[in-house]
């Protein structure tokens, strides 16, 4: 007897974007990724907002005879998208189709490879050859401007690539700023770095794709430039699929084909250990619920969806609060068992960490009332979202915590 070679496939997973240019985006990594493995199969897929979701990717590979899939996060650092959701996604798929084996690798992380893309990105929007680069830029500052999360750790990755690339770069002053939950704010971080009277600084956003992150670090740029016309601002582009971007997912393939992860326990088996400890609370994603061919749903109004999982979780919370100068209030309540069902108006949940400094004063109040999350709305005092309003209605700048100079 011969034993039959097991089919290999590669699996790429995101997080989706409400914008369809990084839905295109994104697929350019998986094209890259054919070039680099002609003989294996890629799909790729998102956990919310966009199509095809990570069940359609996965079931395209099955549909091509695959039976073990190399699955890797499309994520920069590791934060609760890379750590819980796509784990439960990858996990609830495993166990529903018989003789799949699913491996899955690590974010791209502070890869050599994902460095030097950033740092080419930066000489590109300075007009510089990066491979004949200057000795230094100390008349020049960088700006990074980090996802940020509600995970620690992920966002001091995103501090530690601005130290890294300052360094070898020779800027003469560096920072980090976050775009998302954490502090300080891109507008008030550029607002007081301005201060320190650098007359070029370079804007550097660490994203992989555009989106409407993308967008929103694009027009604080534009309020501050206009505020301060004395400093040139440069807005150096995202990573997209830059070669050396595409290296570094490779590189993550090869380690788990590699079995280079052993040494160290890698995000799946974290994942489980603290599922089986009751340490996690997920949220469900698009992509773990809904199969097209199976379901039909009316998504005009509200939705029921059921599913199996392998916890049992409850939680219920009435919150409301005002933003965008309207009065906004919502119901979530959801109720999980083996067997259990989701029904609301609203989009589907997505998973965001409780933040304990979400009323920073250089942090996420300073987005109040330009579309932040309402998974971190939810998380605001109402005395906090009064103040902030206040602030928004009256069009006083200077006079909310958050503002003051």
């Amino acid at each position: 007897m011969t034993n039959k070679a097991v089919k290999k496939g590669i699996m790429v997973c995101g997080h989706g974007s409400r914008d369809k240019d990084a839905e295109m985006e994104f697929s350019l990594v998986a094209e890259g990724l054919k070039k680099r493995f002609p003989d294996l199969p890629v799909e790729y897929g998102f956990l919310e907002y966009s199509a095809p979701n990570i069940h359609m990717g996965l079931n395209n590979l099955i549909d091509q005879g695959v039976e073990h899939i190399y699955a890797v996060p499309g994520m920069l650092f590791a934060a609760t998208h890379a750590k819980n959701d796509i784990p439960s996604v990858l996990t609830t798929f495993e166990e529903k189709n018989e003789g799949l084996q699913v491996s899955y690798g690590k974010e791209l992380g502070l890869q050599e490879p994902m460095i030097n893309a950033f740092q080419a990105r930066i000489y590109e929007s300075l007009g510089l050859d990066a491979n004949n680069p200057p000795a230094e830029l100390y008349d020049t500052m960088l700006v990074v401007v980090g996802r940020g999360t509600s995970d620690t750790q992920a966002n001091a990755e995103a501090a530690k690539l601005t130290r890294i690339v300052s360094e070898n770069m020779g800027f003469g002053w560096a920072d980090t700023v976050y775009s998302g939950v954490t502090y300080p704010s891109v507008g008030v971080g550029l607002e007081k770095l301005v201060k320190l009277d650098y007359k070029r600084i370079v804007v550097a956003p660490y994203f992989l794709f555009t989106g409407r992150l993308i967008k929103r670090i694009s027009g604080y740029v534009d309020k501050v430039a206009k505020e301060n016309p004395g400093v040139e601002f440069i807005n150096t582009p995202y990573l997209r699929d830059h070669e050396k971007v595409i290296d570094a997912f490779e590189v993550r393939v090869r380690d788990i084909m590699d079995n280079t992860q052993s040494s160290e326990e890698d995000l799946m088996a974290i994942f489980k250990r603290r599922l089986a400890a009751g340490e996690i609370d997920v949220h469900h994603h698009h992509a773990e619920y809904q199969d097209p061919e199976a379901h039909s749903h009316d998504h005009s109004d509200s939705k029921e969806h059921s599913h199996d999982h392998a916890h049992d979780h409850s939680h219920s919370h009435d919150d409301s609060h005002k933003h965008d100068g309207h009065s906004h209030s919502h119901d979530h309540s959801h109720s999980h068992s083996h067997q259990h069902s989701h029904s609301h108006s609203e989009p589907e949940p997505h998973s965001h960490g409780v933040y304990k400094h979400i009323a920073h004063p250089l942090g996420p109040r300073t987005m109040i009332g330009e579309g932040i999350c309402c998974c971190f709305m939810s998380q605001f005092p109402q005395e906090l979202l009064d103040e902030e309003m206040e602030r928004i209605n009256n069009g006083v700048q200077g006079e909310a915590l958050a503002h003051r100079k």
